[in-house]
């Protein structure tokens, strides 16, 4: 006898792995959670630092864009109404001068709010 020939095409599937298992802020239990979608200028520079370092990091900020999020720290980019912003301010009316803030997180010093001068 003959052996059988499969005549259908197999599909393949092509699935796409999921990158969150990957993430740096992933602990499985949601801690940073809070940290990520904070008001607080120093928790988002902390949530901004850790997606420095995270190896799905434009996956990320690619996938963030791509849904319009509404809040939040994606890809270390800061989104508010589905838009990067360049940089949060502190409430009220700002100094017309101001220095630099500046906190150290695991032993690197990151600027929280950038120095202004009026001109």
């Amino acid at each position: 006898m003959h052996p059988q020939v499969l005549t259908e095409e197999i599909e393949e599937t092509t699935q796409t792995p999921d990158f969150r298992g990957l993430a740096a802020c992933n602990d499985d239990a949601g801690t940073w959670t809070d940290v990520f979608f904070s008001e607080d200028l120093y928790d988002i520079a902390r949530a901004k630092h850790l997606c420095g370092s995270c190896p799905v990091k434009t996956r990320c900020l690619d996938g963030a864009i791509e849904r319009r999020e509404p809040s939040g720290v994606w890809g270390g980019e800061l989104f508010l109404n589905g838009h990067v912003l360049a940089q949060k301010r502190r409430r009220g009316r700002p100094p017309k001068n101001r220095a630099a803030e500046v906190m150290v997180i695991d032993g690197q010093e990151v600027v929280v709010v950038p120095a202004v001068v009026s001109a």
